[in-house]
């Protein structure tokens, strides 16, 4: 026997598990289901349903087994006739003030309390009373609630204050005076809310937007990855009738767990308005429905007599790998001109830095090995709320969280060390009062906010002083590279890893905003939305915009082609840490939208240079051929990279950071066209913002 395994016996089956492990992991190993309500893997134990009792050798009555921590030669006995009885007993007292309410209970068909009063309950009750009734709370636009369901599992409680660190959940009164809820009546500030929809085990917690609109067993469930962010979250889109009904969370311990957050979960209904549903070409100030053939002329009459070097492209923060490498192929081998750029907001590294200079380099899971954090310009709370989970829980263990930039609230104790990179300079000395809190820890996670710090004029050297801080911490070597780049965009890192910037003396997004402005450029390809901090695309003769939505941007344009939105369309998406996941259509594009790298393959035609491609497969492969680094055998791992980036002359700047957010839930254009997502902005301070309400039909 190891000195770290204990033996038991549960219902006849011999197991080893941990010391330290509870009778219901050691049930779980020999896959014996054990009914519960309140135990969540994730969450800390209540053990206050009593529904998971089992029998225990030598005891004098069952026990939780939740909660029971399993002890050498322990022989436990989970299906006797006494836990079956002591079930029913939980059940009929669970079920006394439950309303019978299933046929129009929003959670009707995936409740567990369903199921489990099927499987272990009994078929009559000896009560009789009245029914206890519970007022409903108005908790904002995410949740809706019926609390005379709520059975007092606690799960949202645990998780509100546990994971999300917004304790804005509890519970008040005793016995049948409890009731949960928020404290005072007001809507929910957690990013991370949703997710008490999936915890909950009964319809006491449910999602507003999707309410009443399908049952579980009307829809089509397709895999699929969340772009709202750079995390890369594991996501399941429903659908019904090629309309994305929901989307809820996969589990996948690297990555995001099994949570998701808010903009992930209910911004769907920004996919189905204001959407570009046809190719619309500008005549006389005025917008006209043209067919593609149409389009496809006005484009090459616009190109015709023009030199490469007047045309430029830039592609925005939604794209995937497929598409990016079409895009960054027909400009530079069909188009012919070095004048593209995938970093619209005028991000400063490129491909040739090394990949591990502009990517998390720990790992999203890995940043639970950290003993330390230096933030700088960055606020993950809001651009990754899934990555401040991570660092929530190692802060919790008494991790120092040390802030260079806009304080912030991030849901845990964490110092503001300073606004800008001079502030490393303390950081760096172990006798300074900040210096303190890192001497001695080994494993330091330096993450640098793209947005913030990368976009600056001084970029460059702003790495070269981080990278310079981190050598002196030690923080990057052989056993721990604690380097990272956190970025927003979907899109950015496959963009890096394709290489879609300037390769010679082309221009990059800086110097076309430049060009723009100076009427040097004729023809201007924008390829979806981006941050172009507030840089004005119009400037050139004729400009064409490809993309998912009715913009502003979208509008200044001369041609606007419709694309395919993320759910519509197979593709492969790199996350943050550049790790390279699947997604799959889950609908098809609207009217007569096209998936974007058909697009650029019919666009080749008319241009005369045919792309190697005709169907998904045969670009993927031309893809892995150019960068084998995206090959299918590294799917869904974390790879390593290097950091080749040269040391510079430019100079720096002490200017302070700012915030790398301005609205969590209106970043990118389909949380702009989501009317959940404005109400969720306004009740967390912003401005008052109307989405386009016009839906596709």
């Amino acid at each position: 026997m190891s000195d770290n395994l204990i033996n038991l016996t549960i219902d006849g089956h011999e197991v080893s598990v941990p010391q330290g492990s509870t009778i219901m992991k050691a049930a779980e190993k020999l896959s014996i289901e054990i009914p519960h309500f309140c135990y969540h893997e994730r969450l800390s134990v209540a053990g206050n349903c009593r529904m998971c009792l089992v029998n225990i050798e030598g005891a004098p009555k069952p026990v939780t087994s939740c909660s029971w921590p399993v002890s050498e030669g322990m022989k436990v006995t989970t299906a006797c006739e006494e836990t079956k009885e002591a079930r029913k007993g939980v059940m009929e007292f669970l079920l006394i003030n439950h309303p019978l309410d299933c046929p129009i209970c929003d959670q009707a068909g995936e409740c567990d309390l369903q199921d489990v009063a099927v499987s272990y309950g009994s078929d009559r009750s000896h009560y009789c009373e009245s029914k206890r009734s519970v007022d409903d709370l108005e908790i904002g636009s995410k949740i809706k609630t019926v609390m005379t369901r709520c059975i007092h599992c606690t799960r949202c409680i645990r998780f509100a204050t546990e994971v999300a660190g917004v304790e804005e959940m509890g519970a008040t009164g005793r016995g049948e005076n409890m009731r949960v809820g928020t404290y005072v009546e007001q809507a929910l500030q957690s990013e991370l809310a949703g997710n008490m929809i999936d915890l909950c085990p009964v319809g006491a917690l449910t999602s507003k937007p999707y309410a009443f609109t399908a049952r579980p067993w009307e829809l089509v469930r397709t895999p699929s990855i969340d772009v709202m962010d750079a995390v890369g979250t594991n996501i399941r889109v429903d659908s019904r009738a090629d309309e994305v009904m929901r989307i809820v969370p996969r589990e996948n311990a690297e990555v995001n767990e099994e949570w998701m957050s808010d903009t992930a979960r209910f911004s769907y209904d920004g996919l189905a308005r204001n959407r570009l549903t046809t190719p619309m070409h500008k005549v006389s100030g005025k917008w006209k429905s043209i067919t593609w053939p149409k389009a496809f002329e006005v484009i090459a009459k616009a190109h015709k007599g023009v030199d490469a070097d007047r045309i430029a492209g830039l592609a925005g923060d939604i794209h995937s790998l497929e598409d990016l490498y079409a895009f960054n192929d027909f400009m530079k081998d069909v188009i012919g001109t070095d004048n593209v750029d995938g970093r619209m907001d005028g991000y400063a590294l490129n491909r040739e830095d090394g990949l591990g200079a502009s990517l998390m380099n720990t790992g999203i899971a890995g940043l639970e090995d950290a003993d330390a954090f230096v933030l700088i310009g960055t606020n993950p709370r809001h651009e990754a709320p899934l990555v401040n989970t991570r660092i929530r829980k190692q802060a919790l263990k008494g991790a120092p969280v040390l802030m260079v930039g806009e304080d912030a609230d991030l849901t845990y104790t964490s110092t503001h060390a300073g606004t800008d990179i001079k502030t490393l300079e303390t950081l760096a000395k172990p006798t300074t009062k900040l210096g303190k809190l890192l001497k001695g820890k080994e494993n330091i996670a330096v993450i640098v906010g793209a947005k913030t710090v990368l976009t600056r004029a001084d970029a460059r050297a702003q790495i070269r002083e981080i990278l310079s801080f981190c050598e002196k911490m030690n923080v990057a070597r052989k056993d721990w590279n604690g380097f990272n780049v956190l970025h927003q965009q979907a899109g950015r890192a496959g963009a890096l890893a394709l290489g879609v910037t300037p390769e010679d003396s082309g221009m990059d997004a800086t110097a076309i905003y430049k060009a723009l402005k100076g009427g040097k450029i004729d023809v201007l390809w924008q390829f979806g939305e981006g941050d172009t901090s507030n840089k004005s695309l119009s400037g050139a003769k004729f400009s064409v915009y490809m993309g998912t939505h009715k913009t502003d941007t979208a509008k200044e344009a001369n041609l606007m082609l419709p694309l395919a939105a993320y759910t519509e369309k197979d593709g492969l998406w790199m996350n943050t840490e550049g790790r390279v996941q699947e997604a799959k259509a889950a609908a098809k594009p609207p009217l007569n939208a096209k998936e974007d790298w058909k697009v650029f393959r019919a666009l080749s035609d008319v241009f005369k240079s045919t792309l190697p491609f005709n169907t998904l497969k045969a670009l993927r492969e031309n893809m892995m051929e150019d960068w084998p680094i995206l090959s299918e055998e590294y799917w869904g791992t974390k790879q390593e990279f290097d950091i080749a980036f040269k040391v510079g002359k430019a100079t720096v700047t002490d200017t302070a950071y700012t915030a790398p957010v301005d609205s969590f839930y209106l970043s990118n254009e389909i949380l702009r066209a989501s009317p959940v997502m404005a109400e969720c902005a306004a009740e967390n301070g912003a401005a008052k913002f109307k989405p386009n309400m016009k839906k596709v039909s």
